[in-house]
């Protein structure tokens, strides 16, 4: 039986991995699933602060999430630099998460990219942490996801 090629690993990372992260990875699942390629991909997410280290997703984002359909039911870890060398592709969901993935790394980290990178001048350049505000906010970073994921997508395949 021939070896299945390795599947392409990419990790999302926002602050505290419980609120935009999570809806990255749980969006792209759903994708990588819809287009029938989710056995050539590895999707996980973290944070890098260890604030809520093995929780769920905020409850708030895993019902915003849940009203377009998707689940999110992954547990908060926290970024380490062996994450970073291991994925083809890491994506901060900030400018100030992105300066802390390349401070832990202290080496090339050409795989690490902003998130809005896949997204038009039209959107902010950080996607913004909803934790603190209403829920709209939620629904906000879900259009984000929603209009860079499949981005992401077709630029990895």
């Amino acid at each position: 039986m021939p070896n299945s090629p390795k599947p392409f690993r990419l990790m999302f990372v926002c602050l505290g991995n419980i609120c935009r992260s999570p809806a990255a990875q749980a969006v792209m699942q759903a994708l990588v699933e819809v287009r029938k390629v989710a056995d050539r991909f590895e999707i996980d997410s973290a944070g890098t602060a260890s604030y809520h280290l093995g929780k769920l997703p905020d409850s708030r984002m895993i019902a915003a999430g849940a009203k377009r359909g998707f689940k999110l039911t992954s547990l908060a870890k926290a970024i380490t630099a062996e994450h970073v060398a291991s994925r083809e592709l890491v994506l901060a969901m900030d400018r100030e998460n992105l300066n802390n993935i390349r401070r832990l790394c202290k080496q090339d980290s050409q795989n690490v990219r902003l998130l809005s990178d896949y997204l038009d001048e039209t959107w902010p350049r950080d996607v913004p942490d909803p934790y603190y505000g209403s829920d709209a906010g939620f629904a906000y970073v879900l259009d984000m996801l929603e209009a860079a994921c499949p981005k992401i997508l077709d630029d990895c395949l």
